[in-house]
């Protein structure tokens, strides 16, 4: 029997999934340019992975933790330094492991989903 909000396509298995691909998602996101966490929001919504700071920020210091960012101070025109973040290359070389295994993986539930 299936438990209420555990059907097929609910919104919590969305969000399990998503959750499950957001540091991925952020590492793409930054390495392209070096990124402040309001722009890094801004770009997950644009591809409609909907962030807030709260998810955001424990991720980013995970991300620091473990040596795959790094970030700086930088002056704002409209307000405080802000805090931006680039990828390290230890998190350039575990960026592109990533996405060999996002292709690999894709690759395998599309020969499922055809």
């Amino acid at each position: 029997m299936k438990e209420p909000g555990k059907e097929i396509g609910s919104e919590n298995q969305k969000a399990q999934m998503r959750k499950g691909v957001l540091e991925f998602c952020i590492l793409l996101t930054i390495s392209k340019e070096k990124k402040y966490a309001s722009n890094i929001i801004q770009t997950l919504k644009e591809a409609d992975l909907i962030v807030v700071e709260g998810t955001l920020y424990p991720l980013l210091s995970r991300l620091r933790q473990t040596e795959l960012l790094t970030h700086t101070w930088e002056e704002s025109q409209s307000g405080p330094p802000r805090k931006y973040y680039e990828l390290t290359k230890k998190g350039r070389e575990t960026l592109a492991t990533l996405k060999q295994s996002w292709s690999s993986l894709a690759k395998s539930v599309d020969h499922l989903t055809e």
